[in-house]
């Protein structure tokens, strides 16, 4: 059977007309490369160099007659690996991400619109539900990638770090100006009209279990199952809502909303990457990944 190494050797030699420089070009040793020809000869049963003192030239019965389908050949298996490494260099198929309507809208809107503009023969489907849900359908192969609200743990899952942090804030509307600048202790809340995101969520699951430790209990006038809708209701004055800071700052900045300087103020809470721990990555997951680098904290 043809040694393809002993080919590209006798090749290189021909065309450099020197041991010496086929090894350097090579980067194996000199006696190396002389081993290598002698071997094909030996294959061969010809004698494909004439050896001068001018170098290393082409035997006319030897190595003339089979130089020109050598360098076609290497040629041939070397375009089609470029061709395989182009293939594997340029991202394609389907990447599943999960996560909820609002890490899509706040954190990962222009990543995947970037990503698109590089690779855009990628499809995306994007699951949204809750985290918890989220990585549920990451454990059964129904989404490649989850970026989930922290903290979060699963045995299961990989988390591969946190991308995004979340500020907790209480914030009201024109209705309940009054408290504006005014200290607001966390156990007075109990007295006002709250506005909560609903209870299978890891937001609320890290409030009851901050407020718990310090003894309040705060119970919700009204539950709903996603930030912007909680925006609205709390600029339309339904109540005080407990919202991430990063998701209603256009109202905040606006004056739309204010912030209740409560006490103790909220823990700080983040967006993390969750992935499968037996999936393969694809090139394109890859890629997609890559993306976040400059994030992860």
């Amino acid at each position: 059977m043809a040694n393809l190494e002993l080919y590209r050797v006798f090749y290189t030699v021909a065309r450099c007309g020197s041991l010496t420089r086929a090894a350097q070009e090579l980067f194996i040793s000199q006696p190396a490369v002389s081993q290598a020809i002698k071997q094909l000869e030996g294959q061969l049963g010809v004698t494909l160099f004439n050896r001068t003192h001018r170098g290393m030239e082409l035997s006319a019965a030897g190595g003339k007659l089979i130089y020109g389908r050598v360098e076609e050949a290497l040629r041939i298996i070397d375009g089609a690996e470029n061709e395989l490494t182009e293939l594997r260099a340029t991202a394609s198929g389907t990447i599943r991400i999960g996560a909820t309507d609002s890490i899509f809208y706040h954190i990962l809107a222009d990543k995947i619109a970037m990503f698109n503009r590089k690779y855009p023969t990628v499809r995306f489907e994007l699951l949204s539900s809750t985290s918890p849900y989220t990585v549920n359908q990451l454990k059964e192969g129904k989404c490649d990638i989850a970026f989930v609200n922290l903290p979060m743990e699963d045995g299961d899952v990989k988390f591969y770090g946190t991308i995004a942090h979340l500020t907790d804030v209480f914030v009201a509307g024109d209705r309940f100006r009054n408290l504006r600048n005014e200290p607001m202790p966390l156990r007075r809340l109990q007295e006002l009209p709250i506005l909560m995101i609903e209870e299978n969520t890891v937001a609320r699951r890290s409030l009851a279990s901050f407020l718990d430790n310090l003894g309040v209990k705060l119970v919700p006038d009204t539950e709903v199952s996603n930030w912007d809708f909680m925006i609205k209701l709390a600029v339309k004055g339904m109540g005080v809502g407990c919202i991430p800071r990063e998701y209603c700052r256009k109202e905040l900045d606006s004056g739309m909303l204010f912030e209740l300087r409560t006490s103790p103020a909220l823990p700080a809470r983040g967006v993390g990457i969750a992935l499968n721990k037996t999936a393969p990555l694809s090139f394109a997951m890859k890629q997609f990944l890559a993306m976040f680098e400059e994030d992860l904290r």
